[in-house]
């Protein structure tokens, strides 16, 4: 399926990249906290849109 210089190469990259998003995001966490307020209740409004829209598919059906 896939050889083994690209199971490597695809270990490689997961690492590095979450390291790299880890390292970028302590960097800016002090902006997250003051211009990114209250985002979880944008979060929480998509889950519902998303589970009535389901709901409403289910119960025409």
């Amino acid at each position: 399926m896939f050889s083994r210089g690209q199971l490597i190469f695809a270990v490689f990259f997961v690492i590095v990249f979450t390291i790299a998003m880890i390292w970028s995001y302590k960097k800016d966490i002090h902006i997250h906290r003051r211009y990114y307020k209250n985002t979880f209740v944008v979060a929480i409004a998509i889950i519902l849109i998303i589970i009535i829209f389901t709901l409403i598919t289910f119960s025409l059906h």
